[in-house]
């Protein structure tokens, strides 16, 4: 290796994989394209590697490229962990990034972010959605609000409580289609589920025998669009007991024989106990998610 490549260079890497192009990467860097273009022969040059071939597709990724990615990425959550640390020295300023799921993220989140930046204006909040667990200590966000019990060392964890699951319709649905006093019934109905088997599904199929893929007329990998499914009135999903509960339009079914609990955590790096900004934002998100469990 000729010398130790710089994070910039590391950094349009990253960019040209995401995006596909020298071009595409220069405008999400707001970068010149041939300066990303210099980036990437430096760092093959120093790394002695070559990362990308050109194909009428624009540039792929060789293996070695790939093998690094990895890497690379953590690199990147670092340098951006770095970032809003060194911007929130001092008072209650600078950024916190929050990792969450979809629907916590759309549903519940909001209300308690807007009153959170209203008490602390100079405070900034990234939301990372995503059903996908970050890792906090490569430090991909600073707190996440996670579904399952977090099985990391050196994190902070609270536990929010559990939040049920059930199966809700939308009232003109069920007028149209007859309401299931039973789970054989559901055979009869329009079923909204995934498409890729999860630990979910899987956990769900358990307590409710016959629910699974085959069994779905509509499947989509994302939880909001299986709510807004179900919202629509286009057949029988899953989805938190506390949100049904807020509006009129989301109606259980089978509450008897369906409820999964979900344990809810919010964690956090020990290293960020004492930093204020992320001190008094996991506090808030404690208090509000708390709430949000208690419906």
């Amino acid at each position: 290796m000729a010398s130790e490549p710089s994070w910039e260079l590391y950094r349009s890497y990253l960019s040209v994989l995401q995006e596909g192009s020298l071009s595409g990467a220069a405008r999400a860097l707001g970068l010149a394209q041939p300066t990303v273009g210099r980036h990437i022969e430096a760092l093959e040059k120093s790394l002695g590697l070559d990362l990308f071939s050109r194909s009428q597709l624009g540039l792929l990724p060789t293996p070695a490229a790939l093998e690094l990615k990895p890497y690379a990425q953590a690199m990147g959550s670092s340098a951006a962990a770095l970032l809003r640390a060194a911007e929130g020295q001092g008072d209650v300023k600078g950024t916190v990034r929050i990792s969450a799921s979809e629907v916590i993220g759309v549903e519940v989140l909001p209300p308690i972010v807007a009153q959170l930046q209203a008490t602390h204006p100079e405070l900034k909040i990234e939301l990372a959605l995503t059903n996908r667990v970050q890792d906090l200590l490569l430090r991909e966000a600073d707190i996440a609000v996670r579904m399952t019990p977090p099985n990391q060392d050196a994190l902070l964890a609270r536990r929010i409580g559990v939040v049920e699951l059930g199966l809700h319709a939308h009232p003109r649905y069920l007028r149209e289609h007859g309401t299931p006093e039973k789970p054989a019934e559901l055979a009869k109905h329009a079923l909204i589920g995934f498409d890729a088997e999860t630990p979910f599904l899987r956990a769900a199929s358990k307590a409710l025998p016959g629910w699974r893929r085959n069994a779905f007329a509509m499947r989509t990998d994302s939880d909001l669009a299986q709510l807004a499914l179900i919202r629509a009135g286009a057949g029988i999903g899953v989805c938190q007991a506390a949100l049904a509960r807020r509006e009129p339009e989301l109606v259980r079914v089978l509450a008897d024989d369906f409820a999964l609990p979900l344990e809810t955590w919010v964690t956090m790096h020990e290293d960020l106990r004492h930093s204020a900004r992320c001190k008094v934002t996991f506090d808030a998100l404690l208090l509000g998610l708390q709430r949000h469990a208690s419906l």
